[in-house]
């Protein structure tokens, strides 16, 4: 089924959840709505379901005006943070409760019901479980049952609004790994709310970065990483560091270091800031007659295969810190300790407008 929102507004009082907001979900899509607290994730995907109405605007279910529907007549399953399993019923009769209590005309007779679960507590991998109750489950397990649940009345669309928040780490990463394998099985038009990067990175087809109501920037994890639209885009999805500069003709100073940057040929002696990510600062014990920035190791954090260095530049306009990210075989070829001088400089980076966060130099 695909999804389509148009100039779409919500108020809350003086507080403007979403903000003329405009989207294409295409079918069987595993689209992920990514952004900090209050940005208008969740509005929008009660919106959708029909828990919420919009002051304004429309969605549409392919192609036809949804807006008013009710709730019952969306094809919509919803999959909440918390569970909300019945705590006196069975898993089995858990993830039956949908179909049980559907009107006489729309139910299926009892075999088909019990085919229909069976089914789908083998698919969620939980079917040995059926005869226990909800306080008898890991976390993870409640989450698996409440989405059999929710699918148990095969929806058009499936919504999950912070699905894995209310769990730890671990079992978070085995369970975004297993509802990406899901999706690809059964290709529903999914929506999944998050404010964990990681997460929609690694889950979603595409992800929607949304800040203060409004839509950011719309792509593929590699294209929203790789390509940030704008500033908050490339705070928002992991570390950056930030360099202070002036661009003319061509070329990026950047704390005294003359960059070429040929895709900013026509920008005449402006301001800029200089966005690089940690694993694309270059490190070295020595200059090698190439221009750089000298800096200090404050701090070295080895974690698996990666080593993490907090750097602290000498240069009075250097950053108060810079990180960086260098692999453990590089670290051993350095042979770096607290204290040494480095010269670092960045192998990419990206120009935007000092004070004016609306979108890349050009």
């Amino acid at each position: 089924m695909s999804i389509e929102i148009c100039h779409l507004s919500k108020q809350f009082g003086s507080f403007s959840a979403l903000n003329n907001i405009n989207l294409k979900i295409n079918p069987g899509e595993l689209l992920a709505l990514l952004g900090p607290s209050g940005s208008g994730k969740t509005t929008l995907l009660r919106v959708i379901a029909g828990l919420e109405k919009a002051d304004s605007g429309q969605v549409l279910f392919n192609r036809k005006d949804s807006t008013d529907k009710p709730i019952r007549d969306r094809q919509v399953g919803f999959v909440f943070q918390h569970y909300a399993l019945f705590r006196n019923m069975t898993i089995f009769e858990n993830v039956a409760f949908g179909l049980r209590v559907r009107p006489k005309k729309q139910r299926p007779d009892s075999r088909e019901i019990n085919r229909r679960v069976t089914g789908l507590l083998q698919l969620v991998q939980l079917d040995w479980l059926a005869d226990r109750y909800p306080h008898q489950l890991s976390g993870g397990q409640r989450q698996r049952i409440a989405l059999a649940r929710a699918l148990a009345v095969e929806p058009g669309i499936l919504l999950l609004d912070e699905p894995f928040g209310a769990l730890d780490a671990k079992v978070r990463k085995e369970l975004r790994a297993w509802l990406r394998k899901l999706h690809e099985d059964m290709h529903m038009t999914s929506i999944f709310v998050t404010h964990d990067q990681d997460e929609a990175l690694e889950v979603a087809d595409r992800v929607v970065i949304m800040n203060r109501g409004c839509i950011e920037q719309v792509g593929t994890p590699g294209e929203v990483y790789e390509k940030p639209a704008n500033p908050f885009v490339y705070e928002f999805l992991g570390h950056v560091n930030l360099f202070h500069g002036r661009v003319h003709q061509g070329h990026a100073w950047i704390n005294g270091l003359k960059i070429d940057v040929p895709e900013h040929a026509g920008a005449e002696d402006l301001n800029a800031i200089a966005y690089v990510r940690p694993h694309d600062i270059e490190v070295n014990r020595i200059s090698n007659g190439e221009p750089a920035l000298a800096a200090r190791v404050v701090h070295i954090l080895a974690i698996g295969p990666v080593v993490r260095l907090e750097l602290a530049g000498k240069d009075k306009e250097s950053p108060d810190s810079i990180h960086a990210e260098i692999s453990k075989e590089r670290f051993r070829e350095l042979q770096l300790a607290r204290g040494d001088q480095v010269f670092i400089r960045p192998r990419r980076l990206d120009l935007f407008p000092d004070q004016a966060p609306d979108g890349l130099m050009h």
